[in-house]
């Protein structure tokens, strides 16, 4: 996670991924669901821009993120953790680790979206409490890390219900959010498509939100499972791309592997427990 410039007071630590934004240059994170350090920091090694840390629906512990923030220092990759709600202790807790950005889900209104953005700024522009003991130790660069996480840390919104279309300019304007994250998946839920991403009205949705994103200066991103898909994606303003998981990678490069001998995997209904 280093990325240094060179100021008048000395060397400054940029958040990889907002240079990349701002730059105009994709960014993209590999999705980390299990409790595994050493997968973890490899992964920090692979190209990818960061590492989403899954919090919401994995099995990953407060005590594993923090593992695994120090277990990647110094390398490419920064490290951004989904928590489960949007509330602000769920943000302190992730932040206080380390951790470069906070991926909130559900931001259905303006008001969690005010939530999302205090949770991750110090006094005066939030409300951030100013226990980082943990996190100054594990933070790229040596100094003032109250003025640096402020200026670095990325807040990101997952708009993912039926219900945010009506006010999506307003979560969206909200000051403080870098970018929007249409979870698509859940978008397709609450619209009663039980998921399925083929449907004309899905994507009427999804290019509302963007626009709307975009209307308001506001990094715009969505899950992508190929490049192919994250290239498409692309040419519609989207910059910030959840990739697949380290299991879905093991599955990925089994098949491209094993495929041409004919060999299958175990199907799902035929699979051991653990």
């Amino acid at each position: 996670m280093r990325l240094m410039q060179h100021g008048s007071a000395g060397p400054v630590w940029r958040n990889p991924v907002r240079a990349r934004l701002e730059a105009g240059k994709p960014a993209f994170a590999i999705t980390i669901t299990t409790p595994s350090v050493e997968a973890a920091a490899h992964a920090a090694t692979l190209g990818f821009h960061f590492l989403w840390i899954e919090m919401e629906h994995s099995p990953i512990t407060l005590e594993t993120l923090r593992l695994m923030v120090l277990a990647s220092r110094g390398l490419p990759a920064a490290v951004f953790a989904r928590v489960p709600v949007v509330e602000t202790w769920t943000a302190k807790r992730v932040l206080d680790q380390g951790v470069a950005g906070v991926i909130f889900p559900f931001v259905g209104t303006p008001e969690k979206a005010a939530c999302a953005s205090a949770a991750c700024r110090y006094p005066p522009a939030g409300n951030r409490g100013s226990g980082a003991g943990a996190a100054v130790r594990a933070w790229p660069l040596a100094g003032n890390y109250y003025d640096s996480a402020d200026a670095n840390v990325m807040t990101i919104c997952v708009v993912e219900e039926a219900s945010a279309l009506a006010r999506i300019d307003e979560i969206a304007a909200t000051p403080g959010v870098d970018a929007i994250f249409i979870g698509t998946s859940d978008l397709s839920f609450s619209m009663g498509f039980r998921g399925r991403q083929d449907e004309p009205a899905l994507r009427e949705a999804i290019s509302h939100i963007a626009k709307a994103a975009l209307r308001q200066g506001k990094f715009l991103g969505r899950p992508a499972g190929t490049h192919e898909q994250a290239r498409q994606f692309m040419d519609d303003g989207f910059l910030l791309f959840q990739m697949p998981t380290e299991i879905g990678l093991m599955e990925i490069g089994a098949k491209h592997i094993l495929g041409p001998f004919g060999t299958d995997g175990v199907p799902e209904e035929g699979r051991a427990i653990y």
